[in-house]
């Protein structure tokens, strides 16, 4: 086997797999706190394998396959496993369905954007919601919100159900959704907003340790959802003008 430099961007991407495995064995054990944790480290290492690619310039047909399988164990199967183990794994025969929309909607997804890649130069925007902003979006609600026990074990289903559809949808939908902002001169010059709303949503992150991620996350939909039929609006004007 020849080594190239592919290696290290790869060994990246298998860490984001790794993580994600050991997510899926941390629910199996009821420990949904260490499997949301193992999650966002799968992210981690999803945002560094693109980064060192870039940098060694080392980009290629066979990282953007490998990278599109993990995430569909890590931000597919994990997070719906999530879903299912906590909330809906009572609600027979339904609730296997259920939970699986994340995973069914997040692999259709990664297909259809290698099925249409042109290049292998990072994007501003994906179309349809990134499978890694989908798992954030889940399994956020599942720990800052869904374990909450004043609720109804039915009602806390019912929500869970409709995060996992409404998450579904968005992710195989043709809405535009903004990459993250790459650490660059160049970037921060273009668009100096994007950085300083990300900056913001990061340090709310922390400061309350963890429970703005999921309000954070629905912002971003909306805002997506918001922009495009706008800009669809605008288009439809222009033509009927």
């Amino acid at each position: 086997m020849r080594i190239s430099r592919s290696i290290v961007p790869n060994l990246f991407t298998l860490a984001n797999l790794f993580c994600g495995f050991s997510a899926i064995i941390a629910i199996s054990d009821s420990k949904f706190y260490d499997a949301g944790l193992f999650i966002l480290f799968a992210g981690i290492f999803d945002a560094l394998d693109g980064f060192v690619a870039r940098l060694t310039r080392s980009a290629s047909p066979l990282g953007v396959q490998l990278d599109s399988l993990c995430d569909a164990t890590s931000f597919g199967v994990a997070p719906s496993f999530l879903l299912y183990d906590v909330f809906l794994q009572h609600s027979h025969p339904f609730g296997i369905l259920l939970a699986s929309v994340p995973a069914l909607a997040g692999v259709f997804r990664l297909a259809r954007f290698n099925v249409e890649i042109t290049s292998l130069e990072d994007k501003k925007y994906f179309t349809g919601m990134p499978i890694p902003a989908g798992a954030l979006t889940v399994v956020s609600y599942v720990l800052f919100f869904g374990l909450d026990n004043s609720t109804v074990l039915f009602s806390q289903s019912v929500d869970a159900a409709v995060v996992g559809i409404i998450v579904g949808l968005i992710m195989v939908s043709r809405i535009k959704y903004d990459n993250l902002p790459r650490p660059s001169l160049k970037g921060i010059k273009e668009n100096p907003l994007s950085y300083i709303v990300f900056i913001i949503i990061c340090v709310s992150v922390i400061f309350t340790k963890g429970y703005a991620l999921f309000p954070s996350m629905v912002l971003y939909i909306i805002f997506g959802a918001l922009r495009h039929f706008y800009h669809k609006m605008v288009t439809v004007t222009k033509k009927a003008s």
